[in-house]
């Protein structure tokens, strides 16, 4: 997979709510009422990753969810870290 440009994944991401671009990846934090809640997410998000055989970095603590999306293989940002992303959106019912 191609990793994109810097103006590519800018342009994109203005798209992508609740997400930011630094470190050459895509970043993201959610809050949920719970811990099982954000477990929940965190099982669900799960499903799309393996279906999509990509997985992010992410990190929980008690009822907080942050997300880092790269593509190692192209040590950067590619169409599937957008593909993954927006899926994720979804899930959490990110809303505008």
């Amino acid at each position: 997979m191609k990793k994109l440009s810097n103006q590519e994944i800018e342009k994109r991401i203005e798209n992508l709510i609740d997400w930011d671009f630094y470190e050459d990846a895509l970043h993201t934090d959610f809050e949920f009422d719970n811990f099982k809640d954000c477990m929940t997410a965190m099982n669900r998000i799960a499903f799309e990753c393996e279906a999509l055989n990509h997985h992010p970095e992410w990190r929980n603590v008690y009822n907080t969810l942050e997300i880092r999306l790269t593509t190692h293989d192209a040590d950067g940002v590619t169409e599937l870290d957008f593909k993954l992303a927006e899926a994720i959106n979804k899930i959490v019912e990110v809303e505008e």
